[in-house]
């Protein structure tokens, strides 16, 4: 009987011993996938937003559509200015571009260039452009486009992205997500506002 005690007493302390390490454990592994997915998630958002201000540069508005946005990217230009020519060694401490253009040193030239191309490094999957990294498959930021007006009565276009942290995080323990939720503005990650005029602003900036 006593040899069944101690068996017991050591099979609840092993027990005691895997649930106390558990709990100290989990929030340092949700803390650092957290960290992870959010890194992730927040380069996403910064493209989502290279990509807005191309198009806003092209077509004078955001766009809250996804396909717009990515066929926009794909296919389409922007244009540029290149300089050709340069300035003499023995004149550049002495005019500027602008002055070496009006000699014919320099000629200005516009040219179109592709945006893919321009904005996004060379093999960039921008089909991806549209769903949140680490999540479910298919899970796609929500995007909207529109304008607010400002305390001085300006009209200003503004776009917001964002992504939830259910999408996230999913997988992880729901509880500290639920905490994590309870402590932000915004239970996510978000670029841009449909509610104020925030300069594109990142939520995590």
């Amino acid at each position: 009987m006593r040899k069944a005690i101690q068996i017991l007493l050591v099979i609840l302390i092993v027990a005691i011993s895997y649930f106390t390490y558990q709990s100290v454990m989990e929030p340092i592994r949700f803390k650092k996938e957290k960290t992870y997915r959010y890194g992730k998630v927040i380069q996403r958002l910064k493209d989502i937003r290279t990509a807005e201000l191309s198009y806003k540069d092209v077509n004078q508005v955001f766009t809250g559509n996804f396909d717009t946005l990515i066929n926009f990217v794909k296919y389409d230009s922007m244009p540029i200015i290149k300089a050709i020519g340069r300035i003499p060694d023995e004149l550049l401490d002495s005019i500027t571009e602008e002055e070496a253009v009006k000699r014919g040193l320099i000629i200005r030239d516009t040219i179109k260039i592709s945006v893919l191309d321009s904005i996004f490094p060379d093999n960039y999957k921008i089909d991806s452009l549209r769903y949140v990294p680490c999540a479910e498959k298919n899970v796609e930021f929500k995007l909207g486009a529109g304008f607010v007006v400002t305390g001085s009565k300006v009209k200003v276009k503004v776009f917001e992205a964002t992504a939830l942290n259910i999408e996230i995080l999913h997988g992880l323990d729901k509880q500290s997500i639920i905490n994590l939720n309870d402590l932000a503005k915004f239970p996510g990650l978000k670029v841009g506002s449909l509610e104020e005029a925030n300069n594109n602003a990142g939520n995590w900036e």
